[in-house]
């Protein structure tokens, strides 16, 4: 078909919270978008699973939402390329079928297992495979997994991700594309295949993984039960993709040295573009594959949006409350009260480590403190200082990434905190850096869109979609305030580097209480 009739590309991102999906024309406009939600089932403080098939329901009706909304006809549409969220795992019998419910990239089952990795020869495995030793990782989910659930082990025809797990039940072929399976631990950047010592490290054999492939890669002939159910042609090209991270940064246009992508939504990332491999020599930051000559190198948080619905469910419920009798989104409400506070929370400090934590120190042990509490301060500085405290974490990571690839000139900002001015101006303070946001914050999704592009030779490079990125606004930083910031940035670091002991104990004994 001509270009005029199959003008659109549909985005499905797979996240931690939800499947968006956008329906984009050829010139990076969003036509249509939809979410849909799923939970994340949390039984104990150290797992943290989903179903795969709920997930799996939450795509092909997302994509068939948006489809409905924008009034797009089956051929009109050009390609359907992904993005997704890393580091899940599902183990599946020969029938494709799940064995285990998908574990996130927020799952501690195995930190037992870091210390000795590390200690052995972990930091070779990182630096061939550009994932750091932490539990958030596949490697050491399957270690667990080995000498914890034996049976399971043995009898698993697939270890898959969740966008492996997509697209065999939409075409029952198994493919994992090269940005994914650099975010398993177990997938050699330079060779761009599955790692030998890795593979040694938690006795997985090669078969027993999906075939690595080209983010380019693309599936065609789906079930034809699936493209009734969305609204497409069973002939539509389904691109795989990459993953969220590293789209986000295609999608806010980050490629220049100096220019860093920032994205916050459930968790949160710093992110800068090279041209080869690059690893951390202190294996602080990942290095995840993008496309040919496009290696995205930073490091992820755990804890970026999911502190302030912490905020707002366990310690501002009334104000939460208040903000819908007047008519304000509650998120809108809080941040008003966070802004009646000095910058720096008259000295209130908070560390956002409820989750444990990624980059720069990888610790999972590392737990949630708010630190110089006087009964001077209130919930309004409460509030405040976790704002800020998301922003501390990304100061660290931004640090790391400058010692590898030199210096900052602008943020590129996206995910849902780029919906708050005040955020925003925060994130600019802390850092002494000029923050850009662009006219659209779903990053990953655009991200997507362009690969598909790229993937159907409707564009020969990421030239030909710059121009899809538009800024719609830029914030500097306040010199006073950003002085403020740097005696506070140094305080945390000192609190969380004096406080490494104290969490491993603290985690040992929450794991010992919740088993009791």
């Amino acid at each position: 078909m001509t270009q005029l009739t199959k003008p659109y590309i549909i985005a499905a991102d797979i996240g931690t919270t939800s499947a968006k999906t956008l329906v984009i024309d050829r010139d990076g406009r969003v036509i249509a978008s939809h979410a849909v939600e799923y939970p994340l089932y949390t039984p104990r403080p150290d797992i943290a699973e989903q179903d795969p098939d709920e997930i799996f329901q939450a795509v092909v009706t997302g994509i068939r939402t948006v489809v409905g909304k924008a009034g797009v006809l089956p051929g009109q549409v050009l390609c359907v390329s992904f993005s997704s969220a890393m580091h899940s795992l599902i183990a599946i019998d020969r029938e494709l079928q799940p064995l285990t419910q998908c574990i996130t990239w927020a799952d501690n089952r195995s930190v037992g297992y870091v210390k000795g990795l590390r200690e052995s020869n972990g930091l070779d495995i990182y630096r061939a495979t550009g994932t750091p030793i932490h539990p958030m990782s596949p490697l050491l989910k399957l270690m667990w997994i080995r000498d914890n659930r034996a049976d399971l082990f043995e009898n698993a025809y697939k270890f898959i991700g969740i966008k492996e797990y997509v697209f065999a039940k939409l075409f029952g072929e198994l493919v994992i594309d090269y940005s994914i399976a650099s975010a398993t631990g177990l997938f050699n950047l330079k060779a761009l295949q599955w790692d030998r010592e890795a593979l040694a490290a938690c006795g997985v054999r090669e078969e027993q993984l999906s075939r690595p492939v080209s983010t380019t890669y693309t599936l065609q002939g789906m079930t034809q039960e699936y493209a009734v159910s969305m609204g497409l042609a069973a002939d539509t090209p389904f691109v795989v993709g990459a993953s969220d991270g590293v789209l986000a940064n295609l999608g806010v246009g980050a490629f220049e040295p100096g220019i860093h992508a920032v994205t916050i939504g459930t968790s949160g990332a710093v992110r800068g573009v090279v041209r080869e491999p690059l690893t951390d020599p202190k294996g602080r930051l990942f290095c995840y594959a993008l496309a040919d000559n496009f290696w995205v190198v930073g490091g992820a948080i755990n804890n970026g949006g999911i502190m302030f619905r912490w905020v707002r469910d366990q310690l501002a419920t009334a104000e939460a409350e208040e903000g819908r009798r007047r008519g304000m989104d509650p998120y809108d409400y809080l941040t008003s009260l966070a802004m009646e506070v000095a910058p720096g929370s008259d000295g209130l400090i908070f560390l956002p480590l409820l989750a444990g934590e990624r980059a720069p120190y990888w610790n999972a042990n590392a737990r949630g403190v708010f630190f110089g509490m006087s009964l001077y301060h209130q919930k309004k500085h409460m509030i405040r200082a976790v704002l800020e405290g998301v922003m501390y974490r990304i100061h660290s990571v931004n640090s790391a990434l400058e010692e590898l690839v030199g210096p900052t000139k602008e943020i590129r900002a996206s995910g849902g905190f780029a919906n708050s001015p005040f955020w925003l101006q925060i994130m600019a303070d802390v850092l002494g850096t000029p923050v850009a946001v662009p006219n659209t914050i779903e990053s990953s999704g655009l991200g997507a869109a362009q690969l598909g592009m790229l993937a159907l030779g409707e564009i020969k490079d990421f030239s030909g979609v710059y121009d899809w990125m538009q800024v719609n606004q830029s914030l500097k930083a306040s010199i006073p305030t950003h002085e403020t910031y740097k005696q506070l940035t140094s305080i945390y670091n000192r609190v969380y580097h004096q406080l490494k002991d104290e969490f491993d104990a603290i985690a040992a004994f929450q794991q010992m209480y919740t088993k009791s």
